[in-house]
């Protein structure tokens, strides 16, 4: 019985144990590249650890706080454009890599948002980021940055449409169960 426990458990890490394997034999291979390799790996994994603490009390603050109507009413089916307006300003403001936007689409899921919105979110978090957006503004001129910027508002409202739309019910209502089963 406990085999059977622990089969589904080995195979969730089964990509990590992979990975971890890959480099192992990298670094032992390819000694010319240990250092670089092993201080990017720390680097990468400091950089994960001062992101990841914020958001989470994040994730917790906004859980606790907002109501799931209140998400259902402003994120949810129903809210039409309202609701994909917010979604597109919770990516924008939001700050950290893309690896951190999936914990918060996974409590606005669960909280109510609809698919296209947590589509219109992820989309935003990764290629819309004010800083970003103000930046290439002071470098690169107000045309290339409002131009990029619009450019990248069609695409992120036409992915998240296709990819609505291409996924079924039964797709989506699976994504969503994963979603509420994770905690």
């Amino acid at each position: 019985m406990k085999e059977q426990q622990k089969k589904p458990e080995a195979k969730r890490y089964l990509g990590v144990i992979i990975a971890g394997t890959a480099f192992l034999i990298f670094i032992l291979a390819l000694p010319a590249y240990r250092e670089k390799s092993l201080s990017m790996m720390v680097y990468q994994a400091k950089t994960m650890l001062l992101v990841i603490p914020p958001i989470f009390v994040l994730l917790g603050l906004l859980d606790v706080w907002v109501p799931r109507e209140k998400m259902i009413k402003f994120m949810g089916k129903g809210s039409r454009i309202k609701g994909s307006v917010l979604a597109f300003l919770l990516g924008s403001f939001a700050a950290g890599p893309l690896y951190g936007a999936f914990p918060v689409a996974a409590v606005l899921m669960k909280k109510g948002a609809s698919f296209f919105n947590i589509l219109i979110f992820i989309g935003a978090w990764s290629t819309t980021k004010i800083p970003m957006l103000l930046f290439e503004m002071s470098a690169l001129g107000n045309r290339f940055a409002l131009s990029r910027l619009a450019i990248d508002i069609v695409g992120i409202v036409l992915i998240a449409w296709a990819m609505a739309s291409a996924l079924g019910k039964e797709e989506i209502d699976s994504i969503y169960k994963n979603a509420e089963s994770m905690e």
